[in-house]
């Protein structure tokens, strides 16, 4: 592990002393009044507080976000007009990004420059979807007697709930087809990383969004983000978080019939056979456990090294992990800074524990770098002889820890890809490009790459299935699940109706 300064990181500037919610164009505290304190993780030192959503504040937002669908200008424009607002959107995240990325970096602990990559991907999300919604196309049938066309119109009022691991770009991820598709939405920000998110309001506002049409309400998941799960005039809810609160969502939403979108939890392989690239899978390897300081739900957290070269791997990934820089994430050199809060750090240390008691073979890392006493800091931790009976295998860690094994051949690496609850990604690497499209093939999992790190083109559709989630988002699906299809049928001449009675 390569020591870097314990110096305590720089606290941005002029940062809030109070995070509101934004409601029908106004920043508003909560209704009773409720706060809670937001700390920084790289000191654990409260700097804010933020207003606690609770139902009277939901209610607010919905009914906010109902009138300016119902009534409003936003969902009766044209998609070239709506597009417009988008771009003047990502205009406003690109003229901040600096600042976004500075303020991203030191609420969620990632290391400042890939902060500034998520701040630039937000931006290029609402371009994106300006050219989305403005190309799609609608549909038309005609017969003899009949033209039936197809239009899509905007579902109504969006119920968001975005994670604390990348904040701002997740949120971008779901507001900018939300908006594009006409919709007026409602935000519930992670409750841990709130303060990109306080940003938003500004934003929209300069790019000439209807007030109304985006709403925020920041609070706790059990309070504010059930009240938005369970608000009747909600049809639609985006959610991306943890399984185990997706299956709470599901159960909840059966109620109203709610169209779902849910990108919940992974344990996604990754397959080395033999006669990889060992230099470049190692690279890759290292980057998918370990980038976003290993909290991020595509991580390639199972490595499976095919028998013939798992010594060399297992070496040359041991000595580059102790060498990935570890220290705070204001540093630009910086490689993984700290974990999102202190409950999630103590929780990913008892896995660390948990692959000690259960017999896997520590090869990096485990434990807190001496240089840095203070803050959720963990240097780069890799197990590997892990075997599928093992919590380190079985279960989401979402930090930086690999849990690296062997596999025979192609049929065992993948029953072993695939013995697992999760089914969201995978990665193999192979110059065999043939068995490289079966195995991918073959693999249980809504997205995989071949000889890539996780790059994905903002066209493709992102999901998986089993404990993974329901439904896709990205490219037109996201439209899909923002929209309903309406078939108008016109006749084009006398229709022979059936005469009864």
């Amino acid at each position: 592990m390569t020591v870097m300064t314990a110096a305590a990181p720089r606290t941005p500037a002029d940062l809030p002393k109070l995070i509101r919610h934004y409601i029908a164009g106004v920043h508003v505290e909560s209704a009773d009044g409720r706060t809670f304190a937001n700390a920084d993780p790289a000191t654990n030192r409260p700097y804010c507080e933020v207003a606690a959503g609770g139902r009277r504040d939901v209610e607010a937002a919905v009914a906010a976000a109902g009138e300016a669908f119902a009534r409003g200008p936003w969902p009766r424009m044209s998609a070239r007009e709506r597009g417009r607002v988008l771009c003047r959107i990502a205009e406003g995240i690109e003229a901040r990004e600096e600042r976004l990325a500075e303020l991203e970096s030191f609420d969620t602990g990632l290391p400042i420059t890939q902060a500034r990559g998520q701040a630039r991907r937000a931006a290029e999300n609402f371009r994106y979807f300006a050219d989305v919604i403005n190309a799609l196309h609608e549909a038309a049938f005609r017969t003899s007697a009949q033209v039936g066309y197809v239009i899509r119109k905007p579902v109504g009022v969006a119920g968001l709930i975005t994670p604390w691991n990348t904040p701002f770009m997740l949120e971008s991820w779901k507001l900018a087809p939300a908006l594009a598709a006409g919709c007026a939405v409602v935000l519930k920000p992670a409750e841990f990383t709130p303060l990109s998110a306080s940003m938003w309001p500004r934003i929209m506002a300069e790019a000439g969004l209807p007030a109304g049409v985006f709403n925020m309400v920041h609070g706790l998941g059990e309070t504010a983000g059930a009240a938005l799960v369970e608000h009747p005039d909600v049809p639609l809810i985006s959610f991306t978080g943890e399984t185990a609160t997706g299956r709470g969502i599901m159960r909840a939403a059966a109620e109203g019939l709610k169209g779902l979108s849910m990108e919940l939890g992974g344990k996604s392989p990754c397959v080395v056979f033999a006669d990889a690239d060992l230099g470049a899978a190692v690279d890759g390897a290292l980057f998918g456990v370990y980038s976003l300081n290993g909290e991020r739900c595509t991580a390639g957290s199972r490595i499976l090294v095919e028998e013939s070269v798992y010594p060399e791997f297992v070496a040359r990934f041991a000595e580059r992990a102790d060498r990935t820089r570890v220290g705070r994430p204001d540093d630009p050199a910086t490689e993984i800074g700290a974990l999102v809060h202190p409950e999630h750090y103590e929780r990913v240390l008892g896995y660390v524990a948990a692959g000690r008691k259960q017999g896997a073979r520590l090869v990096a890392g485990g434990e807190r770098p001496a240089h840095l006493p203070d803050g959720n800091y963990l240097a780069a931790t890799a197990f590997a002889d892990v075997t599928p009976d093992m919590r380190i295998w079985r279960e989401e860690i979402f930090g930086p820890i690999a849990a690296i094994a062997p596999f025979r051949d192609e049929e065992d690496a993948v029953r072993l890809a695939n013995d697992t609850p999760y089914g969201l990604a995978g990665y193999v690497w192979t110059t065999d490009l043939a068995r490289g499209h079966r195995v991918a093939q073959a693999i249980d999992a809504g997205m995989v790459w071949l000889n890539s790190h996780n790059v994905r083109d903002l066209r493709t559709p992102f999901g998986g299935g089993k404990a993974s989630g329901v439904g896709r988002e990205g490219g037109e699906s996201s439209i899909d699940f923002y929209t309903e299809r309406q078939l108008v049928s016109v006749a084009l001449g006398d229709t022979k109706v059936p005469r009864f009675g």
